[in-house]
């Protein structure tokens, strides 16, 4: 395995010590560099160049959104964001994942020495995710997973679909989309390109609590169709994306001809809160074929396993191809278990729900 060189720019002494005490556990990790600042970095940066760094994105002398644009305009270089989970840092977090940061790593105002140290995991595998990052795709178009010891399946929330089961007839589709490291910007080209009238989408992003609003409101102000952090008991109405709320599970019901969208809480499931497992089974259930699913750049495989029983119980299953991923991980995997129909490249996908609402 290769070494991955970390540089960590943080204003704060203790996120740098504990931040760089973790990396620094971890095999195959090494931290080159722990700095105050964008300028350290800088300086830093020209004797030795690091593999991913870990980037606060408040700071002085030079936040870190301009240090970021500027790293992605002249070397792209995979950037996890650390950042506080607050309504202002969702925001700020939101501009950093449209430049390119590969994934967010979020920390508390209060108990941060704790809650780091409870997080090394989470922040373990963001660094590995983006050391494989196809960062250069991030570059030209400008989660972190959540571990566990214990990996759940979806049957702690819904149990599986039963073989041959069929859904009541109805002219209602829905698309479920799923996705993780690299998903922020692979969906804002997606859902931008789809005109105003679309079956209702309903999307899992692995993403943290409080981030999830302000990405959903980011991409209504760019789409024609409407996008919103779904609530529970929503309706999933043509012309709208309803994304799944950081930190909880969604699930789709159908009620006579009507889907609607549950918001729950629950265990992880392959470590996500929320899974795409999750909404892939209960699409496969209350919807069957009247459904589609596509599932897009991502490390691991939640998601795969869901969109395998999508296509026995009849929908259309898509995954993002290879060359279009920042990490193929997610779609690699459900391709691996039959549970893909059709691979086609990001820039397809919306070409793809187009033709579905018009079969």
């Amino acid at each position: 395995m290769k070494q991955i060189n970390v540089m960590v720019v943080d204003d704060s002494a203790v996120v740098r010590k504990v931040v760089s005490a973790m990396l620094e556990s971890a095999p195959g990790i090494k931290v080159l560099h722990a700095v105050s600042d964008p300028l350290l970095a800088i300086e830093r940066m020209k004797h030795q160049w690091p593999d991913v760094i870990v980037l606060d994105v408040e700071m002085p002398r030079m936040d870190g959104i301009t240090f970021l644009r500027k790293i992605m305009s002249e070397r792209p270089t995979p950037v996890i964001i650390c950042s506080t989970l607050t309504e202002k840092g969702a925001q700020t977090t939101m501009a950093a994942l449209a430049a390119g940061a590969v994934s967010i790593i979020t920390k508390p105002k209060l108990g941060l020495q704790e809650f780091l140290k409870e997080s090394a995991d989470e922040l373990v595998g963001a660094v590995r995710a983006a050391a494989v990052a196809n960062v250069r795709r991030l570059a030209a178009r400008a989660t972190v997973p959540l571990e566990a010891t214990v990996k759940h399946t979806a049957d702690v929330i819904m149990p599986s679909v039963p073989e041959g089961r069929g859904t009541l007839q109805t002219t209602e589709r829905v698309v479920a989309i799923g996705t993780s490291t690299g998903g922020t910007q692979a969906l804002e080209e997606v859902l931008t390109a789809l005109p105003r009238v679309t079956p209702g989408i309903v999307i899992v992003q692995h993403m943290p609590e409080k981030f999830t609003a302000a990405f959903a409101a980011r991409l209504n102000g760019l789409c024609q169709i409407r996008v919103a952090e779904a609530r529970h008991g929503e309706r999933v109405l043509p012309g709208q994306a309803l994304i799944a709320p950081g930190g909880k599970h969604m699930l789709l019901r159908r009620d006579g001809a009507q889907y609607y969208v549950d918001v729950i809480d629950g265990p992880l499931v392959n470590r996500h809160r929320p899974s795409v497992d999750v909404l892939f089974r209960s699409v496969a259930r209350h919807a069957g074929a009247n459904a589609m699913g596509i599932i897009m750049t991502g490390m691991g495989d939640d998601g795969a396993a869901g969109l395998l029983e999508m296509r026995k119980a009849g929908a259309r299953t898509v995954a993002q191809d290879e060359e279009s991923c920042v990490v193929y991980g997610m779609p690699k995997e459900a391709v691996k278990r039959g549970a893909v129909e059709k691979t086609v490249a990001l820039k397809a996908i919306d070409k793809e729900i187009a033709s579905y609402r018009s079969l």
